[in-house]
């Protein structure tokens, strides 16, 4: 999975922190469900605009971020 596909950061939205492309829903929100115990599928019932490739490209995101091998520059 490429996570470009699902993820992106833009200045006007959520002042530029990385987000799911087309929601309001950042990535960090995600990443702090999964951590502190939901599920996938409580998340996406939580948010039914989201797809299972969401939450993998939160992951991946955070996986490449956390390798220092991605920059995602403000649009």
């Amino acid at each position: 999975m490429q996570f470009p596909e699902f993820v992106e950061a833009r200045a006007d939205v959520m002042m530029g922190k990385p987000c799911l492309k087309g929601t309001r829903i950042p990535v960090y929100l995600i990443l702090e469900k999964l951590a502190a115990g939901e599920t996938g599928e409580i998340i996406l019932a939580a948010y039914p605009q989201l797809r299972p490739e969401h939450i993998k490209a939160s992951l991946e995101y955070a996986a490449r971020l956390a390798a220092d091998e991605i920059v995602l520059a403000n649009q």
